[in-house]
């Protein structure tokens, strides 16, 4: 799907504020409602947007420690650490980076205590892990919601 001048500024708006109404997003930009909601219609059908979620505050909800990790792994195994770690309710992303077989993966979880027990019992429990590399979230700058155009 070729993206046009007013797509790019549907998808602005539903960025800042997916709970945005097709009226106020047609007022903004001098469209009908209708009108909106069949190009929101041809996002979505397009895939350019995958879904609409909420941003959950991590700390007001008891997630206080966010964690950030390189996991290292045999090659044979970094499929099925990758799917284990994905699976695990605490791990908020994960992702294959460049490098020997490195993960990327970023978690959050209630205090320290949580955090040395999903180290020590979830995440060093698994095959084929190498190395591990841990970074503690202190103080967020930025945090990307979605994809800024």
């Amino acid at each position: 799907m070729k993206l046009d001048a007013i797509d790019h500024r549907i998808l602005e708006l539903l960025s800042e504020n997916g709970r945005m109404s097709y009226v106020d997003i047609g007022k903004e930009l001098n469209l009908s409602r209708v009108a909106i909601r069949e190009r929101v219609n041809q996002l979505i059908q397009s895939g350019v947007i995958e879904k609409f979620s909420v941003v959950i505050n991590s700390e007001k909800v008891g997630k206080a420690v966010s964690a950030f990790f390189e996991v290292d792994c045999e090659p044979s195994f970094l499929v099925s650490v990758a799917e284990n770690l994905a699976n695990n309710p605490r791990v908020a992303s994960c992702y294959q980076m460049t490098g020997p077989s490195t993960l990327h993966m970023h978690v959050l979880v209630e205090d320290f205590i949580a955090l040395e027990n999903f180290i020590n019992e979830e995440l060093y429990s698994l095959e084929g892990i190498t190395r591990v590399e841990s970074h503690i979230l202190l103080r967020r700058f930025k945090s990307r919601t979605g994809l800024k155009l």
